[in-house]
């Protein structure tokens, strides 16, 4: 069932549509004047409007213009007994979804109504889905990333070739999604390719495309991404495991600007912006020749380095929540609290896998969990040998560091050890007393277990 405002000056034509339309099963509101029309559509919600265009006072245009001015949602159709082009045309301009032309049929009416709310609800889900992908590029606070997002907002205008450097899962392709949106590119098309995933044999084919019978089992013909991607972005991840002979076509197609596919003679201009990610270190393979040197100055233009999620830790709380609300929605799950001891455990973890083993840690959390994840859960949910800490390599003064990595110790051995203090401090070489000081100094949640 869907609501509906009607407004016409014509009390007879109000009453044959209501009651055409609650017959159908909707609800409809009518009103023979615009102003109150235009009162009535700001304080409710109302699936669609159909307003009738020649009214005495104000007509259906200007309440429809007044309506988009203030900012109403709601899709309007626009009725008339002395329809124009020049009307149609001019309700369309200012934003009516449809112009239907006095005697209406029931029948149309309704197919009317029908495809416009099935459109709205379309538009407002899409609308739902980029809002929550674009939350997934904003989550972070700490300073390291402030730098990051700042580079991004500098170089995202221009055409210049961008490259991401990071380990994986750090979130690389989040960082090129921004990139082409905040780019004059924005509304075209954004193209990903992971160049370790794809067979040596097969990434010709991938990146350029082929003609249909070109080799066995090209049995149609294939654009490629450089084609897929005219007019928007290409992001090819993993470049530093692209194999040489490709690099070469590469460094050929970004510098003419066209691409031949695969069986055929005849090349096509492409308008592509190249976005590349890898997490090898590119000078490196330079210097052993596994990559050309004149590929790497073609697309080692603008570097930016994102850190990983253990050089982070500000952002990690920010981004347990999204994933926590993220996680439930998709699945239809009750919201969990997450107690500050969890939040505490997930943070100490080194999270070598990055923001994705954060994402997937999450998930798992909220299986685990009935009402209240707490740090036992938090402990069962991280890998089973996350034990074994890794020595933070992050930025900050040596005594931080030092810290970081002596309370990494402590709680290796307090897990180890089933949390009893006493076992724990004797493999440490410490008294009990000093390691009860040095949990509380370092923040480590223990357990007072002497045995």
């Amino acid at each position: 069932m869907s609501k509906l405002l009607l407004v016409d000056d014509d009390a007879n034509t109000l009453a044959s549509l209501a009651r055409a339309f609650r017959l159908a099963g909707h609800e409809a509101v009518v009103c023979d004047q615009a102003d109150r029309a235009l009162e009535l559509a700001k304080a409710q919600r109302f699936d669609v409007i159909l307003s009738d265009v020649v009214m005495p006072g104000k007509d259906g245009l200007t309440l429809l213009a007044e309506l988009k001015s203030a900012g109403v949602p709601t899709p309007v159709v626009m009725i008339s007994g002395q329809a124009s082009i020049e009307m149609a045309v001019r309700a369309t301009r200012l934003g009516a979804v449809d112009f239907l032309e006095k005697p209406l049929s029931t029948e149309k009416l309704l197919v009317t109504v029908e495809n416009t709310v099935k459109l709205s609800r379309l538009e407002d889900e899409n609308r739902r889905l980029r809002q929550r992908a674009g939350k997934q590029e904003l989550i972070w606070k700490s300073a390291v990333m402030q730098s990051v997002m700042a580079k991004v907002e500098r170089v995202a205008a221009s055409e210049t070739r961008v490259a991401i450097l990071g380990e994986t899962g750090a979130g690389k392709e989040l960082i090129a999604r921004t990139l082409h949106e905040k780019s004059a590119r924005r509304n075209g098309p954004f193209i990903t390719l992971n160049c370790a995933a794809v067979p040596a044999e097969l990434i010709e084919s991938e990146l350029f495309g082929h003609e249909k019978g070109a080799f066995t089992g090209a049995a149609t013909r294939h654009a490629g991404k450089f084609e897929q991607a005219h007019g928007g972005t290409l992001f090819l991840d993993e470049i530093g495991d692209m194999p040489a002979l490709m690099q070469a076509k590469l460094l050929r197609v970004l510098e003419q600007k066209e691409v031949e596919r695969i069986g055929s003679d005849r090349t096509i201009p492409v308008d592509v912006r190249v976005i590349v990610a890898t997490h090898r270190n590119l000078e490196e393979l330079v210097r052993k020749g596994e990559f050309r040197q004149d590929l790497y100055h073609r697309v080692f233009v603008f570097p930016i380095l994102l850190p990983p999620l253990r050089e982070r830790r500000e952002d990690i709380r920010l981004l347990i929540d999204f994933f926590a609300l993220a996680v439930a929605e998709q699945n239809d799950w009750k919201p969990r609290e997450i107690a500050p001891e969890a939040y505490a455990e997930l943070e100490r973890y080194t999270w070598p896998g990055n923001v994705r083993e954060l994402r997937n840690v999450v998930e798992r959390l909220l299986l685990l969990a009935d009402d209240r994840i707490d740090a036992a859960t938090a402990r069962l949910a991280l890998p089973s040998d996350s034990s074994a800490p890794t020595p933070p390599s992050g930025s900050g003064p040596l005594s931080e560091r030092m810290d970081m990595h002596e309370r990494d110790i402590i709680i290796a051995e307090l897990k180890k050890h089933n949390y009893k203090m006493t076992d724990t401090a004797k493999a440490l070489g410490l008294e009990r007393s000093h390691l009860y000081k040095k949990c509380q100094q370092l923040g480590i949640e223990h357990r007072s277990t002497a045995g």
